[in-house]
């Protein structure tokens, strides 16, 4: 199964603030929803509950410490290792991590791609991605994609792999 992550960042790696995206791109959420139709999706309680409700047309699977936690239409794990486990056993192969900052922090030893979208600006996010170094990966695609009337920043969407045997 490839693990993968999918985020999108500022320039000073910001991905979030006050529990919520800095930014609205529409390109950005089909581009999301394109490549996470029909796969298993892993995400933190807070992630969760920003979102407000489950993802359709995906397994939505929550990562929380607390016990008690149910969310109707998503299944619920203690741990990113138990998240990962189940999307595995029902045969998922490419299972995709997508927030918050802790899960990513977590996640992202074990990651094997990451599908970035670079937002070409500097936001006031007071969550920010695990430093990300990009000579430790291959970026495989990249596409510049500048701002218009649905989209205020320009952005450059990549993939981004790991070589083989570095995981």
């Amino acid at each position: 199964m490839i693990i993968s992550m999918i985020l999108a960042m500022d320039e000073n790696q910001g991905i979030g603030r006050g529990n919520m995206l800095p930014w609205h791109l529409p390109e950005d959420l089909k581009r999301f929803k394109n490549i996470t139709m029909g796969h298993h999706l892993i995400m933190g309680r807070i992630t969760f509950q920003s979102i407000g409700k489950p993802l359709s047309g995906r397994v939505n699977i929550i990562v929380t410490r607390n016990p008690n936690f149910k969310a109707d239409g998503c299944l619920v794990t203690q741990s990113l290792e138990e998240a990962l486990g189940t999307a595995q056993a029902k045969g998922e192969t490419e299972v995709f991590i997508i927030g918050g900052g802790e899960i990513y922090t977590q996640a992202i030893s074990l990651t094997d791609r990451i599908y970035l979208t670079l937002v070409h600006t500097v936001s006031k996010a007071d969550v920010f991605f695990h430093e990300l170094d990009e000579t430790d990966w291959i970026i495989i695609f990249s596409q510049y994609h500048p701002p218009d009337e649905n989209n205020q920043y320009p952005t450059t969407f990549k993939i981004l792999e790991k070589p083989r045997g570095s995981k």
